[in-house]
């Protein structure tokens, strides 16, 4: 009988978290049925998105590009150190660009942003939400998901591709530098390896996880600053969830987009 009561107060005490976390988790899918819908039907707010896309795009170049470029960098001093153990130092071209196409400039870009920008809308958004601004949208006949969630999530998808097909050139350039100036490799053999390497795939894979991440971005970012309460607090714990929730799944979606494409 003893055994009973402490299981059921074991249940009881586990019961707490695990409602209030199938609860967290069918609000995301509701605010995410909302996001999607409000993106693909009008009205759309274009300079809303063209602001959203200056500011998630081109103020996040040097962030994404220094990442990038010491990422290749990085990797090439490391390849080449573990390559020439087997004579195969020629493959250093090849693993630069197989691991900045694939992984380091969709991740490293993706979790760059998520910290800048991430932070950014959460801050945004929870402030309107505490001081009733997006209430007062809604008085004022303004689809708040329209006017400020849309916006920043189609901004998302159309500006992480192409900061990672920036970055892609700029960690390619690191791996070059790197190879040329520091390991004595032959300027034109070395970009000839790059380019005979190089397949469509390689960049394919990288755009794909790029809009993937750029939609958890915006999401986590407008979800948690839209859904936060609690005054100044309350905005600085959602900027919080943001950055956190958003470099998780952009880690666990890096994983699933990765097994999509490669998995025989």
């Amino acid at each position: 009988m003893l055994l009973l009561r402490k299981v059921e107060k074991f249940l009881r005490r586990q019961g707490v978290p695990l409602t209030r976390f199938i609860f967290k988790v069918g609000e995301l899918f509701i605010f995410i049925v909302h996001t999607i819908y409000n993106c693909l039907t009008f009205p759309v707010y274009w300079r809303n998105m063209l602001r959203q896309i200056i500011d998630m795009g081109f103020y996040s170049v040097p962030v994404v590009g220094l990442t990038t470029i010491f990422a290749g960098m990085v990797i090439a001093l490391q390849s080449y150190s573990g390559f020439a153990s087997v004579g195969a130092e020629g493959m250093v071209a090849n693993v630069v660009l197989i691991s900045v196409t694939r992984e380091l400039a969709p991740v490293l870009s993706a979790l760059m942003v998520a910290g800048r920008v991430g932070a950014a809308m959460a801050a945004e958004i929870g402030t309107m939400r505490v001081t009733e601004q997006i209430d007062a949208l809604t008085t004022l006949s303004t689809n708040p998901f329209k006017y400020l969630v849309a916006p920043r999530v189609w901004a998302g998808l159309i500006v992480m591709p192409l900061l990672v097909l920036m970055g892609d050139v700029i960690g390619i350039f690191g791996g070059y530098v790197v190879g040329v100036y520091k390991l004595g490799f032959n300027p034109a053999n070395y970009i000839n390896a790059t380019l005979n390497y190089l397949q469509a795939l390689d960049i394919t894979t990288g755009v794909v996880k790029a809009a993937v991440f750029g939609f958890i971005i915006s999401l986590m970012g407008c979800y948690n600053g839209y859904k936060s309460r609690g005054g100044a607090q309350g905005v600085g714990t959602a900027t919080t969830n943001a950055v956190v929730s958003s470099s998780i799944l952009i880690l666990i979606f890096n994983y699933i987009v990765t097994e999509l494409f490669f998995s025989r």
